[in-house]
C-alpha cells in the first residue's frame, strides 16, 4: 500500500504537466548567489525569481527548469517550502540535452498578469558535454568546438539559455534533428524576457577574478547587474588571465601561452570603429581568450569569446566587429541591437576589400535567406506579425534580414542615417515606428512602404525580373532604352539595375513595390547588349531571372 500511495502522490504531482504551459510565465527578475567551485566543477544558486503570468488563463501549476546536471534542493513561496516534482526532461536548448525540470504546484492561482516571487536553491556540476549535438551523429571532436561550456579548475565559462541553462528558465522542449525548433524555442523566450533583468553575486574558490556579461555595481567585488537579458545571453567566466589595454574601455585577456596572438588582437582591435555609438552605447568590451583554438566564438554584453590565433583570420576581424557593434548600439529592439552589428561586418568588409566583396559577402547570407525563406512557404494565420521583426524571436533568419535592412536604407539613403541614429534614445522608444519617423525626419523621404514590407511585417522577399527592354535610335544620336522590371514577390524594394551596352555600362536604382511593375528610360551612345537587376544587395527569393540579354536587332 505503501508504493501505491507514493506513485499516486507522485502522479498528483506530474499530471498536470500533461496540460502545463510551459511558456505561460515570464520570468521578469532574477536576484541571485552564485557560489563557483572550480576545483570540483561546482555551482550552487541561492536566490529569487519574479515571474508573471502572461497567458491569457490563470495558472495553478508552472515549470522552472535549469541543466540536467544541477538538481533542485528547494523552491519556496512566502517562506514556506512548495511541493514539486523534479524529472528530466529532453531538450536540446542545454548542452546536456536535458534539463532539470521542477512541475511546482501552487496553492492558489496565478490570474492573468498576476506575478509571483519564489526563493530558489539549486546545485551541482557543469562538465564538458556535447550529447546534443553526437547524438544527432555529429563527431565529439567537432561537437566539442561548439559547446566548450565547464567548469574547471584550469579554465570556466558558461554561457546561458542555448547552450547551459545555469539559470532558471522555462521554455518547450526543443531538438536539434529539426533545425529550426533549437533557435525558434530560444528565440520565443528572448523574446519574452525582453526586459527581465538580472542581479548577480559570484562567490569563487578560485582566487581568479569573474567576468560577467553585465555591469559590475558600483560597489564594486563580484557583483553584477544585466538589464534586458533576453537581448544579451548571460554569461560568466573565471580564468586566469593576462592583461592587455590597447585602449580605454577595451582590453584583451589572454591566458599562457597567447600573447602574440594577444598582441594582434589588442592592435586590431584599437583601430576598428565599427558604427558611430546608438542610443547610449560605449566601447566597453572585454575580448576572452578561450582555452580551445578551434572553439566557436561567442559575444555577450561586453564581451567576445574568442580563440586566440595568429595571424588573424578574416573571421576573427569580422567577430571583432560584430562584438564591437553590439556594444555601440543599445536599443530594446533587436532588430535595431542585431540588425546593426551585422551591417557593420559588411560594411567593414566594403572598407578594407571594396564594395564587390561586400556583396559577395551579401549574396552568400541572401542565398541563406532565400533557403529559409522557401521552408516557410506555408505560412500559417497571423505569420506576417509573429514573424515579423518587431515581434519575432531573435533568430538567425530575421537577424539576417535586419542585417539586409541597414544595408538596404544605406544603399537608399546613399549613406547610413547617422543623424537619426545618434537623437535615437532607447528610454523614448515606445512606438515600433520610432526609429522610422527618426530616419524620415533626417531625410525627407515617405519610408512607409518599406517599414511596412520589411520591419512591421514578414511578407517574404521580392522576385524581380526584368520584364521587357525596349530601345530606339534618337536623332542626337545613340538610344534611349526603356526597362520595365517586375516585383513578383510580396515585399518591395529600391533595387539596383545594370544596363549593358556597346562600349560600356550604365546603373540606375529603381523601386518597385510588392506585386508591381516600375519603369526606367536611359540614354546610352551604343546598343544595349544585356540588362541586369540587382547585385546582390537586396535579398530575393529568386535571382536565376536577374539577366535580360537584348536580342539582336535584325
Amino acid at each position: 500500500m505503501k508504493i501505491v500511495s507514493v506513485f499516486c502522490w507522485v502522479f498528483l504531482l506530474v499530471s498536470p504537466a500533461l496540460a502545463l504551459d510551459r511558456e505561460a510565465f515570464t520570468f521578469t527578475n532574477y536576484k541571485l548567489d552564485v557560489r563557483v567551485e572550480p576545483e570540483q566543477h561546482r555551482l550552487g544558486v541561492r536566490g529569487r525569481i519574479t515571474l508573471r503570468n502572461d497567458s491569457a488563463a490563470p495558472q495553478k501549476s508552472m515549470a522552472v527548469q535549469v541543466s540536467s546536471t544541477l538538481k533542485w534542493r528547494s523552491i519556496q513561496l512566502d517562506g514556506k517550502n512548495l511541493e514539486f516534482a523534479d524529472h528530466e526532461f529532453t531538450s536540446d536548448i542545454d548542452h546536456t540535452g536535458a534539463l532539470s525540470e521542477a512541475i511546482v504546484t501552487l496553492a492558489r492561482e496565478i490570474p492573468p498578469k498576476g506575478t509571483i516571487d519564489l526563493d530558489i536553491g539549486y546545485e551541482g556540476v557543469v562538465l564538458p558535454d556535447a550529447t546534443r549535438f553526437t547524438r544527432i551523429g555529429m563527431p565529439e571532436d567537432k561537437a566539442r568546438h561548439i559547446d566548450w561550456d565547464e567548469i574547471s579548475k584550469a579554465f570556466s565559462a558558461v554561457r546561458g539559455i542555448g547552450n547551459v541553462a545555469w539559470y532558471p528558465i522555462a521554455a518547450e522542449a526543443a531538438s536539434l534533428s529539426d533545425a529550426e525548433s533549437v533557435p525558434e524555442v530560444v528565440g520565443r523566450w528572448k523574446t519574452r524576457e525582453a526586459d527581465a533583468t538580472m542581479a548577480v553575486t559570484f562567490q569563487s574558490t578560485s582566487p581568479s577574478p569573474v567576468f560577467f556579461s553585465g555591469t559590475r555595481e558600483p560597489a564594486g567585488g563580484q557583483s553584477f547587474r544585466m538589464d534586458g537579458i533576453g537581448l544579451n545571453v548571460p554569461t560568466f567566466v573565471i580564468a586566469d588571465y593576462q592583461k592587455l589595454m590597447p585602449k580605454i574601455g577595451l582590453s584583451v585577456q589572454y591566458l599562457a601561452g597567447q600573447q602574440d596572438a594577444a598582441d594582434d588582437y589588442a592592435e586590431v582591435a584599437a583601430q576598428l570603429n565599427p558604427i558611430t555609438p546608438i542610443g547610449g552605447g560605449s566601447e566597453r568590451l572585454d575580448i576572452l581568450a578561450l582555452p580551445d583554438l578551434d572553439a566557436q566564438s561567442f559575444v555577450a554584453e561586453g564581451m567576445l569569446l574568442a580563440p586566440l590565433k595568429a595571424p588573424l583570420t578574416n573571421a576573427a576581424e569580422l567577430d571583432m566587429v560584430y562584438a564591437l557593434a553590439r556594444q555601440l548600439v543599445v536599443s530594446p529592439r533587436w532588430w535595431i541591437v542585431e540588425g546593426l552589428a551585422h551591417y557593420a561586418q559588411a560594411a567593414f568588409i566594403d572598407g578594407q576589400k571594396g564594395r564587390q566583396a561586400a556583396l559577395d559577402y551579401l549574396s552568400a547570407h541572401g542565398t541563406a535567406l532565400a533557403d529559409a525563406e522557401k521552408q516557410n512557404s506555408i505560412r500559417p494565420s497571423g505569420w506576417e506579425d509573429k514573424r515579423s521583426m518587431v515581434n519575432g524571436p531573435d533568430d538567425v533568419y530575421l537577424q539576417t534580414k535586419a542585417m539586409f535592412v541597414w544595408w538596404m536604407l544605406r544603399d537608399m539613403l546613399e549613406t547610413l542615417p547617422t543623424e537619426a541614429l545618434t537623437n535615437y534614445h532607447p528610454g523614448e522608444d515606445k512606438d515600433s515606428a520610432t526609429m522610422q519617423h527618426l530616419i524620415e525626419k533626417q531625410t525627407h523621404r515617405d519610408l512607409q512602404w518599406f517599414f511596412d514590407d520589411w520591419v512591421y511585417h514578414d511578407r517574404g522577399l521580392p522576385d524581380f525580373h526584368v520584364e521587357s527592354v525596349f530601345s530606339r535610335p534618337i536623332e542626337s544620336g545613340g538610344f534611349l532604352v526603356t526597362i520595365t522590371v517586375e516585383n513578383l514577390g510580396n515585399a518591395g524594394a529600391e533595387v539596383p539595375v545594370v544596363l549593358q551596352y556597346d562600349g560600356g555600362e550604365i546603373r540606375r536604382r529603381m523601386e518597385v513595390r510588392a506585386k508591381s511593375k516600375a519603369s526606367v528610360r536611359i540614354e546610352t551612345p551604343g546598343a544595349a547588349q544585356q540588362v541586369t537587376i540587382n547585385d546582390g544587395s537586396v535579398p530575393e527569393s529568386d535571382v536565376t531571372n536577374n539577366v535580360y540579354k537584348v536580342p539582336v536587332a535584325k
